[in-house]
């Protein structure tokens, strides 16, 4: 067994569990560790930090790679701080991880680390649109009393979710009306069979909104055009495009729905992070 294609997957969610699954059925050598009790089938065994670093020339990180200035990782027992000791644990390894920038930031010794972030593939971004987009059909599905086919729905942004989210509830027949900024946008949402509209114009009542754009899009002026129990879901990174306050005050329900594909499809999203990883150590 090579030290240097032996994979440690190191903190995460379920889709960290998954990859690394994944990774041993593809014939490699995988230890986990911070990942919850056990390891999961075909894994060589759960270690602690310093002995998954010891025994493995490849470290894979989570996505995002820390939360509130610690390893992104719920199933651990104790919270993993990101001090200089981890990242002395990180020296001489290849390292992937996703949204690595804060913790660049948090220790000169960064710079020492060998390290590429896989959430700047842009067959991994794409990849979580559709999954997302998928699991905002399936929330709104469940939450909301009438049926999406036929129903009058907004997506606010044509980003990769916004596409993604235009073409699945076009496939379940329902009306779609989108707002972007950009000419050549309305020429593919019209051809899409969707409604084009600029921001601002919001003059429509809807049973179902979808705001994708991180920034206040959705006002007190366009909310106050809602019908009572008008269902909103955030898929927005905060602060989200939401006016929280007018949404209350007009009877509308707001759904919170970040991080989608590690909630509801981490299997799938396990897979896009290892094919992502793959890609990448092949152009290494």
């Amino acid at each position: 067994m090579s030290l240097a294609t032996t994979f440690g997957v190191l903190g995460g969610d379920r889709r960290q569990l998954y990859l690394a699954q994944s990774l041993a059925g593809d014939g490699y050598p995988v230890y986990t560790s911070c990942l919850g009790e056990g390891s999961p089938p075909g894994c060589l065994g759960s270690l602690p930090p310093v002995e998954l670093a010891a025994r493995c020339g490849i470290l894979l990180l989570p996505l995002p790679a820390s939360r509130n200035g610690v390893l992104n990782a719920p199933l651990a027992p104790a919270p993993i701080p990101l001090d200089e000791d981890f990242v002395r644990l990180l020296l001489g390894k290849r390292v992937y991880g996703g949204m690595l920038s804060p913790l660049r930031a948090a220790s000169p010794l960064w710079e020492q680390v060998t390290a590429w972030d896989y959430y700047t593939r842009e067959e991994l971004l794409l990849g979580n649109a559709f999954l997302t987009a998928e699991g905002a059909v399936g929330l709104a599905i469940h939450e909301y009393e009438g049926s999406l086919g036929g129903s009058r729905c907004l997506v606010t942004g044509f980003g990769r979710i916004g596409k993604a989210l235009c073409a699945a509830l076009k496939g379940l027949g329902a009306q779609v009306d989108c707002c972007a900024r950009k000419p050549r946008d309305f020429t593919v949402l019209r051809a899409l069979g969707c409604q084009p509209l600029a921001y601002g114009r919001l003059e429509q009542p809807y049973d179902v909104i979808f705001n994708t754009v991180p920034a206040p899009v959705l006002t007190a002026q366009a909310l106050s055009r809602q019908r009572w129990g008008t269902l909103l879901l955030e898929l927005a990174s905060p602060p989200g495009g939401i006016d929280r306050e007018a949404a209350r005050r007009f009877g509308l329900r707001v759904i919170d729905a970040p991080g989608l594909p590690g909630r509801l499809a981490p299997k799938s999203a396990g897979e896009l992070i290892k094919e992502a990883v793959y890609a990448m150590m092949e152009e290494a």
